[in-house]
């Protein structure tokens, strides 16, 4: 299922059961990510709804300023306003018509889910109604946070994560997982007027962000990949130390999701960083081979066998 805010508008639907909604939000889930959908369909059956009605929330907002339609930047803005105070008096438990605002407003009552973390992600999503370009990695820090460390906090409440100490892990998961995305989508998001890589990374290899919307890969465009991949892969290594806090029965799905990701990146590597020519994604029978190593506890070996052949042939097998 594919979302349209602005053609459907709030999605009003008064008639739809709590239930329902849930249903709802499996389904947007599903049709937006594969890998993430996979790994939620490993979690316990009480855990997946909250993390479907999570993913779908985050998705709605996320559709109103990246397929806005023809609606101008104030106006988008607009709506998330609007969107915002409507996601704060679901989470009041007031009644609300956006059924996707239903099933999380139930969500964060049942799993602690606190108003701030809430307000911190639709913070960053106005920043993208203003905010094109990152002069500096801090800078984008700002972003990151509220688009997608707060993603793991949330997490942690819905995964029933007890101990303080696990947030700085899951927040650097979070966003270990937005700047794989970032460096996926880079042709997408220039499409869209946006850079997220920082400038000076840029500056530092001496590649123009003009050539970015040229596809230019060359020996500069090479080294900053390898930069920016190497940064994100310490960020996994910080999320591995975080795993142990997470109750066992619900770690799995948390473990299979973290390596589905970086294999993101090896997928990245592996077409030889260019990132313009094709969509860097793993297959579903990859997707299971990881899972199944996950669940032997030997992910990393299975990685290794899937990076790029000295022959220079990619071994992943792309969908």
């Amino acid at each position: 299922m594919r979302l349209d805010p602005v053609r459907e508008g709030p999605l009003v639907s008064k008639n739809l059961s709590l239930p329902e909604c849930y249903e709802l939000c499996r389904r947007i889930h599903k049709g937006y990510s594969r890998t993430y959908y996979f790994s939620t369909s490993l979690f316990p059956k009480e855990i997946r709804p909250r993390v479907h009605a999570l993913y779908a929330f985050m998705r709605y907002a996320d559709e109103l300023v990246d397929n806005p339609g023809a609606t101008a930047l104030d106006e988008q803005l607009a709506s998330l306003e609007i969107f915002e105070q409507e996601t704060l008096s679901a989470m009041a438990g007031e009644a609300v018509s956006n059924p996707i605002l239903r099933a999380f407003g139930h969500t964060t009552v049942l799993c602690d889910i606190e108003t701030d973390l809430t307000r911190a992600f639709m913070r960053s999503m106005k920043m993208d109604t203003r905010v094109f370009r990152y002069p500096a990695y801090e800078d984008l820090q700002e972003y990151v946070y509220g688009s997608a460390a707060v993603v793991g906090l949330m997490m942690c409440r819905v995964v029933g994560v007890r101990s303080e100490e696990a947030a700085p892990h899951a927040e650097a998961l979070g966003v270990a997982m937005q700047l794989t995305n970032f460096l996926r989508d880079v042709k997408e998001d220039w499409a869209r007027g946006r850079v997220y890589l920082p400038l000076e990374d840029l500056d530092r290899f001496g590649y123009a962000e003009e050539e970015l919307g040229r596809g230019i890969v060359d020996e500069r465009f090479l080294a900053l990949m390898r930069f920016e991949v190497s940064r994100t892969r310490k960020l996994y290594r910080v999320a591995d130390e975080g795993m142990r806090y997470i109750p066992r029965g619900r770690r799995y799905p948390v473990v299979v999701a973290r390596h589905l990701y970086e294999a993101i990146l090896d997928s990245i590597e592996a077409q030889g960083y260019d990132i313009f020519a094709r969509r860097a994604e793993t297959s579903l029978p990859y997707k299971l081979r990881v899972a199944a190593a996950c669940a032997w506890g030997n992910p990393e070996e299975l990685s290794a066998r899937f990076k790029v052949r000295k022959s220079g042939r990619s071994a992943i097998p792309f969908r």
